[in-house]
């Protein structure tokens, strides 16, 4: 069958526009890229060892903060340190290994220690003896680093996962032992338990 090159055109123009649209926006990663508010642990978190953890995380406007403490107890009354970091994030593409996250990059301005622990043998244990800390002071450790936080020179970045459930939770990845995530290649493939937006 022939068409005139009008006709030839106007269809051209039809298949264009209709069967060759732009695909949809990925619409679960720019609900990642709008989080608004604060997501925190139901309550305190068993991180082994004998260790308990609480994280809160903030988002505003593109805009991250974590504030996570460590204690020796689930009362969270015997406090070993705090950890406070905040910065930027970019939600990168969907997870090839956990169905539902997406790879997140989050950016790391700054790095804040508190040591709570009097203890020196307990302070030396958690690697915190050599990063000039005063009981009950935060302290900078952006520059020199402390323990497993590396100076933001050296890691400027925590390439993280990050799923929201249907319960509104929001689930990072897991974090290594040594609690490095400065490169791609130590983006986690298991997800921790939700924190919840309050």
């Amino acid at each position: 069958m022939k068409y005139d090159i009008p006709t030839a055109l106007a269809l051209a123009t039809f298949f264009a526009t209709s069967t060759l649209a732009a695909p949809a926006p990925d619409s679960g990663a720019k609900t990642l890229a709008q989080l608004s508010g604060t997501y925190a642990s139901t309550g305190p978190e068993d991180w082994g060892r004998g260790t308990y953890g609480t994280r809160e995380f903030s988002f505003h406007h593109g805009q991250w903060m974590l504030h996570f403490v460590l204690a020796l107890d689930p009362a969270m009354t015997n406090k070993v340190f705090e950890f406070r970091t905040a910065g930027t994030y970019v939600v990168a593409r969907p997870s090839a290994t956990v169905a539902g996250a997406y790879e997140v990059d989050f950016r790391e301005d700054a790095k804040y220690v508190t040591l709570h622990a009097t203890d020196p043998k307990l302070v030396q244990a958690f690697g915190l003896a050599s990063c000039g800390l005063t009981s009950g002071v935060e302290r900078n450790v952006s520059v020199n680093g402390c323990a497993g936080w590396k100076p933001v020179s050296v890691c400027s970045s925590d390439y993280d996962l990050l799923m929201l459930d249907e319960q509104r939770g929001l689930h990072f990845g897991v974090r290594p032992e040594d609690n490095d995530m400065c490169t791609p290649d130590k983006r986690p493939t298991r997800l921790l338990p939700a924190v919840v937006k309050r």
